[in-house]
């Protein structure tokens, strides 16, 4: 289990943008199983929509995004993490299955399929209670930034 002080050395995100709670599951390049808590005080809900709130589809693919690049930096260590960023390179097959509220607890999954040197491509699943929110495949790009 990673926690959100290691998240937060990993990913340069931060509030209102970061989309990763926890890790519960780290298989080391190959698998990640996170969470997102959904809740009200987060900044779109107050337009998106006031009298209906639901988490824009955009947001869940960024907190799958965001768990992607977990899985691709938490190979490196030391200044190669201080000086690499993953970057979104790409989304396929984009699908959004059921609203996300407040109160949700959102359960992000990835698989890598694909690694050519820096370029990461994983099959990604985001689900509430069971049931699929939202699934893609994802592309990032690891780079070094010297």
């Amino acid at each position: 289990m990673i926690d959100i002080k290691r998240i937060l050395k990993l990913l340069p995100h931060r509030y209102p943008f970061l989309m990763v709670d926890r890790v519960l599951e780290l298989k080391d390049g190959e698998y990640i199983k996170a969470v997102k808590n959904v809740t009200f005080n987060e900044p779109h809900f107050t337009g998106h929509f006031p009298e209906d709130p639901v988490m824009p589809g955009v947001l869940i693919i960024e907190a799958l995004a965001q768990a992607g690049a977990l899985i691709a930096l938490s190979q490196l260590s030391g200044e190669e993490l201080e000086k690499s960023r993953a970057y979104f390179a790409g989304i396929e097959r984009a699908r959004f299955k059921r609203v996300v509220r407040p109160g949700d607890v959102l359960i992000l999954e990835g698989r890598v399929i694909n690694r050519k040197a820096n370029f990461w491509k994983m099959e990604a699943k985001a689900t509430v209670d069971g049931k699929v929110a939202a699934e893609a495949i994802l592309q990032a790009a690891i780079v070094r930034e010297d």
